[in-house]
């Protein structure tokens, strides 16, 4: 919803009719996820995606009729390998497409939305029967179907908060930043969390790295890497967030350093399953010992924990699925 948003906002203020277009089933293969949004208007302004290809005319079609009926349809669109391309799915596959009237729940989500404010959304793609509630969601991030129903989680944007203002987190937070993170980087030293430095972050908060966390919000949204490889900084950090509800933690250092750092945390109270979510020796292993490549293992690392990836090879996962 969040990649229509904009859309969606300026097109409730000129009195559109609208529907919105959602991908709830894929089969064999296809480029865009499901939850994936595309909005249309009676007048025939578009935006977003549901195929990255010409599907889009036909889900257009079928919009103008829900709007014109007023009731919800689910679509279903497959391709054959010869024409794939040409539609978007690249290997040929199968997707069905939930089209329905913009309607009183999407009204209260966009305004949730629009505050940064975590809710879920509900559908039953049979009866068009909707339920929204607000709050941090549980379970998966990612939108999928259970049964009839459409569960499409809607967590406030992700954030990675950097503890440690050196060299790393500088292609780090350049990356997290192409990657739509909001990003946070937090150092107690004033040279190092300078703007110049960090052209790119959201916020720079110079404190220690306690202080720092009390401000802000630590939830399942949050992504967490300390980079300072300093116990007066990062046992204070390790503290701040190992009691919460965070969705990453990862602490840079050699397995001896991070040993030492678990041993102090043990000492003053802290469960093994606490620390054990700790991710350290941090990052996956691309090769690379630069800057840039150590950053780009780090941001792999959290995206495959954000999203449930193995972190393996995509010719790996194809092989133990028997897929091709």
């Amino acid at each position: 919803m969040r990649e229509v948003l904009g859309e969606l906002k300026a097109w409730k203020e000129a009195g559109e009719k609208i529907a919105l277009a959602t991908v709830v089933e894929t089969w064999g293969s296809s480029p865009r996820p499901l939850g994936s949004k595309m909005a249309v208007t009676r007048s025939g302004k578009m935006a977003g995606s549901v195929s990255n290809g010409c599907i889009e005319g036909a889900v257009f079609e079928e919009a103008q009729k829900v709007l014109k009926a007023g009731k919800p349809k689910l679509a279903a669109f497959g391709v054959t390998d010869d024409v794939a391309f040409s539609v978007g799915l690249a290997c040929g596959g199968h997707i069905e497409v939930y089209i329905e009237p913009f309607g009183e729940n999407h009204e209260r989500l966009l305004g949730l939305l629009a505050e940064n404010r975590p809710a879920t959304l509900k559908t039953n793609l049979v009866t068009g029967e909707a339920d929204l509630a607000e709050g941090a969601p549980s379970g998966s991030e990612l939108a999928h179907r259970r049964g009839d129903w459409f569960i499409e989680p809607f967590r406030r944007p992700a954030h990675l908060v950097l503890v440690g203002a050196i060299h790393i987190a500088i292609p780090l937070h350049r990356l997290a930043k192409l990657m739509g993170y909001c990003v946070t980087v937090v150092d107690a030293r004033a040279k190092f969390a300078t703007r110049e430095r960090f052209p790119e972050a959201d916020e720079l908060i110079v404190a220690w790295p306690d202080e720092a966390m009390a401000k802000l919000t630590l939830d399942n949204s949050t992504y967490v890497v300390i980079l300072t490889h300093d116990p007066k900084f990062d046992l204070p950090a390790l503290r701040s967030v190992l009691g919460k509800d965070v969705g990453y933690i990862g602490a840079i250092g050699s397995r001896k350093t991070n040993e030492n750092r678990f041993a102090s945390l043990r000492s003053e109270g802290f469960t093994d399953e606490q620390i054990a979510r700790v991710h350290g020796p941090i990052g996956l292993d691309l090769g690379g010992r630069g800057a840039e490549e150590t950053a780009l293992g780090i941001l792999a690392e959290v995206t495959a924990v954000r999203f449930g990836g193995s972190g393996s090879s995509m010719r790996e996962v194809r092989a133990r699925s028997g897929a091709g």
